[in-house]
């Protein structure tokens, strides 16, 4: 059974080329993305949020967990309900979004057109870290979350911009299902695409954060260095949550690495 996952439209009409985007764990696909949607023009731009997230249902707990590769059939799966079974997409992510898009380059090339990893990795260190804070949620709830996550997810440009996104983001990441939030733990857990990334046969775009802390610069080098067709671009200013904290550079990363490889 594939995770339950739910599609939000961000902008755009069908007629237009498609990019799926996807969020970072504990954020809703609407904040993270929607500022740079509205930047895209020319796109047709869908969302995907995690299960337990945003508009996705909770947790079934009678219901297994989910690897990476089932959350990508899930989206993929989503996509072509959505759009239809020859439409071609591409996909841009933060974080386990990022990895979606990475096993969805690798289980169906021929549905990308590119990929864009951000804040992202071919694997997410050890996995003890991922249960242990699965566990954590199941027992204490969001709330060690909320606490523990400004340190981790943000940069500098909008801890100081001191707009109110800061704390938009967190009462988000308040109102996530524990059991989601835990299932997704244990999928990046699982996670490893090291080896494969050389089967990687579509353009990829890896962003890093230059103050990420979680996902720091080098690992986003090696995961453009392991994709034949993969570059890095590096954000000043910015943590864990590139689309939000800086959508204007994003949109504009996007608008260069996407724009000339779309199907007219």
């Amino acid at each position: 059974m594939l995770p339950p996952i739910a599609l939000r439209h961000l902008s755009g009409v069908p007629s237009r080329p498609l990019l799926v985007v996807g969020p970072s764990l504990g954020t809703t696909v609407d904040r993270l993305w929607g500022p740079v949607a509205g930047l895209l023009t020319g796109w047709n731009v869908i969302g995907w949020d995690l299960p337990g997230h945003g508009h996705s249902p909770v947790a079934d707990r009678l219901t297994p967990g989910f690897s990476m590769a089932e959350l990508a059939a899930a989206v993929l799966a989503a996509v072509t309900d959505a759009a239809g079974p020859d439409t071609v997409f591409a996909h841009a992510g933060d974080s386990i979004g990022g990895a979606v898009g990475v096993h969805l380059a690798l289980d169906a090339p021929e549905r990308l057109t590119g990929v864009a990893s951000l804040c992202s990795a071919a694997v997410f260190g050890a996995p003890a870290p991922w249960h242990e804070r699965a566990a954590l949620v199941r027992a204490e709830g969001m709330a060690p979350m909320v606490a523990s996550s400004p340190a981790r997810w943000f940069g500098p440009a909008i801890t100081a911009a001191a707009d109110g996104r800061v704390q938009d983001a967190l009462r988000d990441l308040a109102a996530v299902d524990p059991e989601g939030y835990a299932r997704c733990c244990e999928a990046l857990a699982g996670f490893d695409a090291r080896d494969r990334l050389g089967a990687v046969d579509v353009p990829l775009l890896a962003v890093a954060g230059a103050d990420d802390v979680a996902t720091p610069p080098p690992v986003l080098a090696e995961l453009a260095a392991g994709v034949p067709d993969g570059r890095l671009e590096v954000l000043p200013g910015v943590g864990h949550l590139a689309p939000y904290e800086d959508p204007a550079a994003v949109a504009a990363l996007l608008r260069a690495f996407l724009g000339v490889r779309v199907p007219a």
